[in-house]
């Protein structure tokens, strides 16, 4: 059986001084199931996911150091393809 080897997303760079300050909220069970369409590294403290369910997207950030788990308002799957984009850039957090 061929080893599977480690898998790792992408780093999120540093906040740049111009950065977008994002509105985080208590998770909302708005779908039974979700599915994660992109993840950072697992390697870092904090993590962002980029989730979809019934028909919209979000970004979901876990912070494990303060046990916490907040994610983006749900919008249209462009909307938070983008923001997720610029949180791996450093230009939004």
């Amino acid at each position: 059986m061929p080893k599977i080897s480690d898998f790792h997303g992408p780093h999120v760079e540093p906040l740049t001084p111009e950065h977008v300050k994002l509105a985080w909220y208590e998770p909302n069970p708005q779908a039974s199931r979700i599915r994660v369409i992109l993840h950072t590294c697992e390697c870092r403290e904090t993590i962002y996911e980029l989730c979809a369910a019934a028909g919209l997207s979000f970004v979901r950030r876990t912070d494990r150091a303060k046990q916490t788990v907040r994610e983006t308002s749900w919008t249209l799957t462009a909307t938070a393809i983008r923001i997720f984009a610029q949180i791996l850039c450093g230009e939004a957090r």
